[in-house]
């Protein structure tokens, strides 16, 4: 493998150390109804955004709560060492994707037969960490000034 390859490969994998993600496929309720509940907790810290989903009444909710709470298990994987309250966690982003949708046919007037279309989405929620971002800026915003 060349330089520029591996040198590409080792900052990839660099990153993927501090990428906590969490993802649910084939989540059976339509995409836009799921959207409304993530559109809540994008960007919220992670105590806040468990707090809105287990109040929250759509039917989304508490699967959205239940992937958050495996989100901040994989953080916890990763950072053995470190407490859950110093990090100030946050949800980073929230993304629902369209995923499979089945198509059944109900009946209608006059022997004819109306399309059913139940649709199903995946859902990838990244959890961020506030003090490993203010960390990673400083360097490099200090590098700047003496160039």
């Amino acid at each position: 493998m060349g330089r520029r390859k591996h040198n590409s490969a080792e900052a990839r994998k660099e990153a993927k150390k501090t990428y906590y993600v969490a993802k649910l496929m084939n989540n059976p309720t339509s995409p836009r109804k799921t959207r409304l509940v993530a559109d809540l907790i994008r960007g919220v810290d992670v105590d806040k955004a468990l707090a809105i989903l287990q109040y929250n009444p759509r039917e989304s909710a508490p699967k959205m709560r239940k992937l958050l709470l495996s989100a901040i298990a994989n953080w916890q994987a990763k950072n053995e060492g470190k407490r859950l309250e110093d990090s100030q966690l946050y949800v980073k982003t929230v993304m629902v994707d369209e995923g499979r949708t089945l198509r059944r046919m109900r009946t209608a007037p006059q022997g004819r037969g109306y399309r059913v279309r139940k649709r199903s989405n995946h859902i990838t929620m990244v959890v961020g960490s506030r003090v490993e971002e203010t960390a990673a800026v400083a360097p490099q915003t200090e590098t700047e000034e003496q160039k």
